[in-house]
C-alpha cells in the first residue's frame, strides 16, 4: 500500500571529522532518528571510526566528497595543482571562497574527477562498503563544474543517489541556490541519477537545537506529498560537547552538542510519528525512481515533481533560534 505522507531521510554529514562527531553520528543513529551518514575519509579521524560503522549495519553510509576544508586532499600537490594552494591543502576553506576560482574556470575538473576517485576508494577500503548516496562539504557540488564532475562519477560508480541542496530563503542568496539545485538536478537526471524530492539543511545548518527540529518537522508535515514514493532529506551535523578537536572547523554559532541532543530527543520522535512520517535511507530514492511496469507492459518513469521540486520552495524558512 503506497504511503500517505513524506519518507524522511536524516543523514548526519562528516562522519570521521573528529572521534567526537562521529561517536554522536552513531549515537543519533542507536538512540535517535538519524538514518544515514555521509563519512569523509579526509576526516583526521576517518581511518579510526570506520571500523565502528561495522556495528550499524541499519546506518545508510555515503560518501562525503571533499575539495574545500581545513582537512588536507588524499592526493599531492602534483596530481591536483588547481585544487591546491602552496602547501598542499584545499586552496579554499568553504564553497564560498572556492566560488570565484570556480567561475573563473581556474578549477580542472580533471583534478577534482582525481581526487574524488582517491576519497572513494579511500571509502571503500576502509569501510568494505559501497556508498550508498554522494554528497560534498559544504554542498560544493551545487557549482555547475563540480556538480558535472560528481555525477558522472557517481553514475561510473553505480551510486544511485546524490544529494540535490536547496535553500528556501527569501533573497539573492535562496535564489541563487535554488537555480543552482534545479540546474544540478537536471545534470543528475541526464546521468540516471536520483536525488530526494526536498531537501533540508543549507538554511538550518548548525542551529537546529530539539525546538527548531520540531518545527522542521512540523513544517514539513504541511507540505503537499507531491507523489506516494516522494523523500524528503533533512542534513544535520550532530557532535559531542567539549570536543576539542573541533577547534579547528570554525562555524560561528553553530553547536553541534545541541543537534546531537534533538536528534536524540523524545520530543523529535512524537513528532515524527504524529507528522506520520517514515523514516529510510537514501535507498528509498532509488526505489522510488526506479522504473516502473505500466499495465501495458511497458517500462514506465517513476513520478517526478516539476523541477524536481514541490512548490514549496519559496515558503517561510523553519529557522531555528540562535546557539546559546
Amino acid at each position: 500500500m503506497a504511503r500517505l505522507g513524506w519518507a524522511v531521510i536524516v543523514n548526519a554529514d562528516d562522519y570521521g571529522m573528529t572521534d567526537g562527531v562521529s561517536r554522536a553520528i552513531l549515537r543519533a543513529h542507536h538512540d535517535g532518528i538519524v538514518t544515514a551518514t555521509s563519512a569523509m575519509p579526509v576526516g583526521p579521524a576517518f581511518a579510526r571510526a570506520a571500523p565502528w560503522l561495522d556495528d550499524v549495519p541499519d546506518l545508510a553510509v555515503g560518501l562525503h566528497l571533499a575539495a574545500v576544508g581545513e582537512d588536507p586532499p588524499l592526493l599531492c600537490a602534483a596530481e591536483i595543482p588547481t585544487l591546491v594552494d602552496r602547501d598542499g591543502s584545499f586552496a579554499s576553506l568553504s564553497s564560498l571562497r572556492a566560488a570565484p576560482r570556480l567561475a573563473l574556470g581556474q578549477v580542472d575538473p580533471a583534478d577534482l574527477e582525481r581526487e574524488f576517485q582517491a576519497q572513494f576508494d579511500a571509502f571503500v577500503a576502509a569501510t568494505g562498503r559501497h556508498p550508498t548516496h554522494v554528497d560534498t562539504h559544504h554542498n560544493l557540488h551545487l557549482w555547475p563544474s563540480v556538480g558535472r564532475v560528481v555525477a558522472a562519477l557517481a553514475e561510473r560508480w553505480a551510486v544511485p543517489v546524490v544529494r540535490r541542496p536547496w535553500s528556501r530563503r527569501h533573497g539573492p542568496t535562496g535564489s541563487g541556490v535554488r537555480s543552482l539545485g534545479r540546474r544540478l538536478g537536471h545534470t543528475l537526471t541526464a546521468h540516471g541519477l536520483a536525488h530526494p524530492d526536498l531537501f533540508y539543511g543549507i538554511d538550518e545548518g548548525g542551529r537546529i537545537d530539539t525546538a527548531a527540529l520540531v518545527r522542521l518537522l512540523y513544517a514539513l508535515r504541511g507540505v503537499p506529498v507531491p507523489h506516494p514514493a516522494a523523500v524528503a532529506e533533512i542534513a544535520v551535523h550532530p557532535g559531542e560537547a567539549g570536543d576539542p578537536a573541533l577547534a579547528r572547523y570554525p562555524w560561528p554559532g553553530a553547536r553541534r552538542d545541541l543537534e546531537c541532543e534533538a536528534l536524540t530527543s523524545d520530543a523529535a520522535l512524537v513528532a515524527v510519528t504524529a507528522a506520520g512520517f517514515t523514516l529510510v535511507t537514501p535507498g528509498s530514492v532509488h526505489e522510488a525512481r526506479r522504473p516502473r511496469t505500466s499495465t501495458a507492459g511497458r517500462a514506465t518513469d517513476a513520478p517526478e515533481t516539476p523541477d524536481g521540486a514541490p512548490r514549496e520552495h519559496v515558503a517561510p524558512a523553519t529557522t531555528a533560534r540562535p546557539p546559546d
